[in-house]
């Protein structure tokens, strides 16, 4: 008997997420599967309810709205910070990718989009916030013990 993935599902599973246009941003195929619980986190909510009721040898291919997965573009996700404020060692440089630690301790990472004179516009919403995303699975195995 074939198991359904359910929301207390360890699931194993290849993935390939792409954008609309093609291009692949991560794959498991041809590398080692991913494996998870499902609800853990590991993979979006939207994700995660694309998958539901699959079972092992099935495959599924299915673009899903920026909603489903990493959000909508923010704009109040996009700050201002002045140059003095960087440490000495980070000399911010445009697309550069800069780890920040959060009041919590958390590290956020944040793109440098701009640089006006002792200001740097830093960009905090997810790189793929605001993309649909093309999301290809194969179900290896379902446990659901």
């Amino acid at each position: 008997m074939s198991h359904q993935i359910n929301q207390n599902s360890h699931v194993t599973l290849h993935y390939r997420i792409s954008l609309e246009d093609g291009t692949e941003l991560e794959t498991s195929f041809g590398d080692e599967p991913l494996e998870f619980s499902m609800g853990e986190d590991t993979l979006t909510e939207g994700m995660e309810l694309s998958i539901l009721d699959l079972s092992a040898g099935d495959k599924q291919t299915i673009t899903l709205s920026p909603d489903q997965t990493y959000g909508p573009r923010d704009p109040s996700n996009i700050h201002d910070i002045l140059v003095a404020d960087f440490p000495d060692d980070i000399k911010p440089e445009k697309g550069q990718v800069i780890a920040f630690d959060t009041p919590a301790g958390d590290d956020i990472n944040g793109i440098v989009i701009d640089i006006k004179n002792d200001k740097v516009s830093v960009d905090f919403n997810h790189p793929l916030a605001g993309n649909h995303l093309v999301f290809e699975v194969e179900i290896l195995k379902v446990n659901n013990d």
